[in-house]
C-alpha cells in the first residue's frame, strides 16, 4: 500500500499553498545532473533543490543583483 494518498496530497497542496510556494523547473544532461547531485550531498544539503535555491541567492549576494534595499 502506498503511503501517499488523497489525504496526503490534500496535506500536500494545502501547504504549498499556505508558504506561497511555486514551482521552478529545468533540464540539464544527465551527467550535470549527477554532478550537482553530488555536489549538493558534499555540501549537506537536503536536496538539490536546496542546492540550487542556496548557488542563485550566493550568486544573487556576491554580484549585488538583488533590487531589494538591505
Amino acid at each position: 500500500m502506498s503511503k501517499y494518498n488523497e489525504k496526503s496530497k490534500e496535506y500536500t497542496m494545502n501547504y504549498i499553498k499556505e508558504k506561497g510556494l511555486e514551482e521552478i523547473r529545468f533540464r540539464v544532461p544527465g551527467e550535470q545532473k549527477e554532478r550537482y547531485k553530488a555536489a549538493a550531498e558534499k555540501s549537506g544539503l537536503k536536496s538539490m533543490a536546496q542546492f540550487f535555491v542556496t548557488a542563485a541567492d550566493e550568486k544573487i549576494e556576491r554580484d549585488g543583483l538583488s533590487d531589494k534595499e538591505e
